[in-house]
């Protein structure tokens, strides 16, 4: 008898082989094996590979959790929130509820609530960020993969999970990684209803688009362009549906957006804690200015100038994502992804208005180009981690460009849905898979040469970089003109080996190394305003006698008797999302004329309840706390200090709740006489540390009368006991 051999598994577009379709059982071992394996019309590879990826991801992301301070300044927020459930609502930065932080609180419910479900540490505060990390590689790949195939989600997913900056910032409890996983959310929701038509995705992306802006405000409004633009063009529905839904889902963003502010602003400011940041007390304020146009437009912003002009990422300008702080960051495959990005809009230049593939071009090259141009103008307070939330933009290209230019370099045109009347035109697009590679290669390699010395580690990417890129353009070269399509499958691999082997480098730095918890940054340090990676965000340097960090309780520093709540000696800049500058220096290390950075002006120092000040130059070591503690009298706060640095110092070593009389860099308005009066008569507050001179008139005012009438406390400089008999 003859046997009849099975056909071969169908091609896909992209070369892979389907796999045939398993028997539908339809039941929970069906849809385990696809978890597992994938689905069936995937490659082999493709799953296992996904899941190694994920694997690589949480090890960077969680790598030796005992290392990670996180941001002091938010831990300190998140702890006072396991306290008090109107601090945890507000985002206030103490249990009492005086000032809250200076960002919308989705962030701190999101690592207050595991705090609450498992204790107050740093495996619990970490746990959601390596989380939301993975889980937004996880669902890049998916994105991806969609719309352009297997290969093109792994690379995209591969080149998120080795962002340099990516890795530093999840590795910290600052608000990103949960930005970036909701803008991804919202970026899913409305591809789905680009291609469906339907409302409901649109009205979920606007949903998801709006916790973002509930985490850190307009900067999840930087997509918001390309999104509109994007669903007007290429959304499979009538225009005037499309403008209708365009509509509905701008309303869904508005409520999700603003709800919490419309609340908090609604109530009355006697009954809620004063509004960090702003200038009026209230979260419009802080949006509009502190986060907003003063992000933007720095201190000259005409609207709220709170934004300050603080960079810690070089000087603004289209240069700046390459500049020496900024360049092993972020701009590793900028080169490859910004070629990808025009080429692949070539060769999709013909196709229908409902594409599902150019429309995704578009969207990720919209993600890449905003946030691009916003970085890298911003003139405000400008962070280097800010631009994690450029990396899904830069990954995407590089997955889906990627697979384009190699099959229109493979084939002279597209070979994707292309009619042969259009590959001429098409045929020099192939081109461009060899040029992106060599200026990714050469990029990196220049990139290295600048951390030379810096460690074999880096050496090694040197040379990987260098000979793999270079093995992957001879290799594509000479397999184009001999037809070897093997050979350039090889010269392919090459090149990802090529483009990821130094982001790779400063990836597993950022993971193994003792990260600053209020800047961080990937790598070696390279000079220069915020391209100090370590040493800085340390746990209140005053701390030893703490409630331990798994306990519940606020966690403990170390060493005894130094100064709580100013920079760490080693540190190049510490200094949280506030706002705060640089800690008394300039790029060329001393205090520009006039300046209040950190607490010094040209002259030396300033009053502890104004500038920029940690402390107004004012010892807060262990022992003060201590005493503190033990004549606290029922008072409902410990002390009132003058900023947010020394105030969530304090609150963790002790786990007593501190008022922070100025905000971040001390120019809030947040405590008054007639207030501090009023909380000293009630008993709810004993002790204000102040310091030595005046600055403002308020603030001036409050250490006047607080050196007239308190009782000094010797031990202690600038510490001061009140009594309900001092206020007259």
């Amino acid at each position: 008898m003859t046997t009849l051999a099975p056909p071969p598994a169908p091609v896909r577009a992209d070369g892979a082989r389907h796999r045939p379709a398993p028997p539908a059982d339809g039941g929970l071992a069906s849809r385990a094996r696809r978890l597992f394996t994938g689905a069936p019309e995937d490659p082999r590879w493709a799953r296992p590979a996904l899941w190694a990826i994920l694997v690589l991801a949480t090890a960077l992301y969680a790598w030796n959790l005992s290392s990670i301070t996180g941001n002091t300044f938010y831990d300190a927020a998140v702890y006072s929130g396991t306290k008090s459930w109107k601090a945890f609502f507000f985002g206030a930065l103490d249990a009492g509820s005086f000032i809250t932080v200076d960002k919308p609180p989705f962030a701190l419910w999101v690592m207050g609530l595991s705090a609450r479900a498992f204790g107050y540490g740093t495996w619990q505060l970490m746990l959601p960020m390596v989380a939301v990390g993975t889980g937004s590689v996880a669902l890049l790949y998916r994105l991806v993969k969609r719309d352009f195939g297997a290969v093109a989600g792994t690379i995209s997913a591969l080149a998120l999970t080795l962002t340099p900056i990516t890795v530093a910032i999840t590795r910290d409890t600052n608000p990103d990684p949960i930005l970036v996983f909701l803008m991804l959310l919202g970026a899913a929701a409305l591809l789905k209803s680009v291609r469906t038509g339907r409302l409901m995705p649109l009205v979920w992306s606007g949903v998801a688009i709006g916790f973002a802006f509930n985490t850190k405000m307009m900067q999840a409004y930087v997509v918001l362009p390309a999104f509109f633009l994007v669903y007007l063009w290429a959304a499979n529905a009538p225009l005037g549906k499309r403008i209708r839904n365009l509509a509905v889902g701008t309303v869904a963003l508005i409520v999700s957006s603003a709800w919490w502010m419309v609340v908090v602003d609604l109530i009355p400011a006697s009954s809620r804690p004063y509004i960090g940041g702003s200038t009026d007390n209230t979260v419009w304020d802080l949006v509009i200015g502190y986060n907003g146009f003063g992000r933007i437009f720095g201190a000259s912003s005409s609207v709220g100038s709170q934004g300050n002009g603080a960079s810690f990422g070089g000087e603004a300008g289209l240069y700046r994502m390459f500049n020496d702080t900024m360049g092993g960051q972020i701009s590793w495959l900028i080169p490859f992804a910004a070629i990808a990005l025009v080429a692949g809009l070539v060769l999709r230049g013909r196709a229908p208005r409902t594409d599902a593939r150019r429309a995704a071009l578009m969207l990720w090259g919209g993600w890449f180009v905003l946030h691009y141009l916003t970085f890298a103008l911003a003139e405000g307070t400008f962070h280097p981690y800010y631009v994690t939330a450029m990396a899904p933009g830069i990954a995407a290209l590089t997955g889906a460009g990627g697979v384009m230019l190699y099959n229109a370099f493979r084939n002279g045109s597209t070979a994707l849905e292309v009619p042969s009347a259009e590959r001429s035109r098409d045929r020099g697009m192939g081109w461009a898979l060899p040029t992106a590679v060599a200026a990714s290669s050469v990029w990196a390699v220049v990139l290295l040469q600048r951390v030379s010395g810096s460690g074999t580690l880096y050496t090694v990417a040197e040379v990987v970089a260098g000979v793999a890129g270079a093995a992957s353009v001879i290799g594509l070269l000479v397999a184009r003109f001999t037809k070897r399509q093997r050979l350039m499958g090889v010269a392919a691999l090459a090149a990802v080996v090529a483009l990821l082997a130094g982001p790779a480098a400063y990836s597993a730095s950022a993971a193994t190394s003792s990260t600053n918890g209020t800047n961080p940054t990937a790598g070696p340090s390279t000079g220069g305003m915020g391209g100090m990676s370590r040493g800085g965000g340390q746990r209140p340097s005053g701390a030893g006698s703490g409630p331990g960090t798994n306990s519940g309780d606020a966690p403990s520093g170390s060493g005894d008797g130094q100064e709580v709540g100013q920079p760490p000696s080693n540190s190049g800049d510490s200094t949280d999302d506030g706002g705060s500058t640089e800690s008394g220096t300039t790029e060329s290390g001393t205090a520009e004329s006039g300046s209040t950075e950190s607490g010094t002006t040209e002259s030396g120092s300033t009053d502890g309840l104004t500038g920029g000040g940690m402390g107004g130059g004012t010892q807060v070591s262990s022992a003060m706390i201590t005493y503190l503690k033990k004549n606290q009298d029922g008072a409902s706060w410990l002390v009132a200090v003058a900023t947010d640095q020394t105030a969530s110092s304090i609150i963790l070593e002790s786990g007593e709740p501190v008022i922070s009389m100025g905000g971040w860099s001390g120019s809030d308005n947040a405590m008054t006489l007639a207030k501090l009066k009023s909380l000293v008569k009630a008993g709810k507050l004993h002790y204000i540390v102040v310091g030595d001179s005046g600055q403002g008139s308020s603030n001036s005012e409050i250490s006047t009368w607080v050196k007239a009438n308190g009782t000094a406390v010797s031990d202690y400089s600038g510490l001061y006991r009140l009594d309900a008999s001092d206020v007259g």
